[in-house]
C-alpha cells in the first residue's frame, strides 16, 4: 500500500458518497464508504503498520474533504469559470475536491506531488480529458495562491 493507494481509496469513497448520498450523512457513512473502497483495492499485502498508516491517511483525506466541502466547492467554482461544480464529471469533481483539501492542509507533501497524483487519478478513472481538466484547475489554484 502507499499514499497513492490511500488517495485512490479516499477518492473512490468520496465519489461513492457524492453519487449516492447517505440519508443521514456523517462519519459512520464516510467510514463505510472508505472501508468498501479500501477492501476493493487491497490486493497487495504490505506490513501491518504501513497498511494502518495508509488507511489513516486515506481517512484523514476523506473526512477532511467531507468536512470542508462547502469551502472547497467555493474554490472550485471560482477556479473553473466555465464549469459549475455540479456540472463537472463526478470523478473530476471528486479528484479536485480531494486535491484541493490536500493542497490546503498537508504541508508535508509538495504541491507538485499532489497535482501529479490528482492528474493520475483523473486519467485512471475519468475521461480522456479529465487529466488536462484537473491539471488546469489545480494549476490555476497554485498561480492564484502565489
Amino acid at each position: 500500500m502507499s499514499r497513492r493507494r490511500a488517495r485512490e481509496a479516499a477518492m473512490q469513497a468520496l465519489f461513492q458518497l457524492d453519487m449516492n448520498p447517505p440519508p443521514e450523512g456523517g462519519r459512520e457513512e464516510w467510514k463505510r464508504a472508505l472501508d468498501a473502497a479500501w477492501e476493493d483495492g487491497a490486493t497487495e499485502q504490505a506490513n501491518e503498520k504501513r497498511r494502518e498508516a495508509d488507511y489513516a491517511y486515506a481517512w484523514t483525506l476523506l473526512s477532511g474533504t467531507c468536512e470542508s466541502l462547502a469551502s472547497i466547492d467555493e474554490t472550485l467554482t471560482r477556479l473553473s469559470k466555465e464549469w459549475k461544480v455540479p456540472r463537472m464529471a463526478g470523478i473530476d469533481r471528486s479528484v479536485l475536491r480531494l486535491a484541493v483539501y490536500e493542497l490546503r492542509n498537508n504541508a508535508d507533501v509538495t504541491p507538485g506531488i499532489v497535482i501529479n497524483e490528482a492528474v493520475e487519478l483523473a486519467k485512471k478513472f475519468g475521461t480522456d480529458d479529465s487529466g488536462r481538466f484537473v491539471n488546469g484547475v489545480l494549476g490555476s489554484m497554485m498561480r492564484e495562491e502565489k
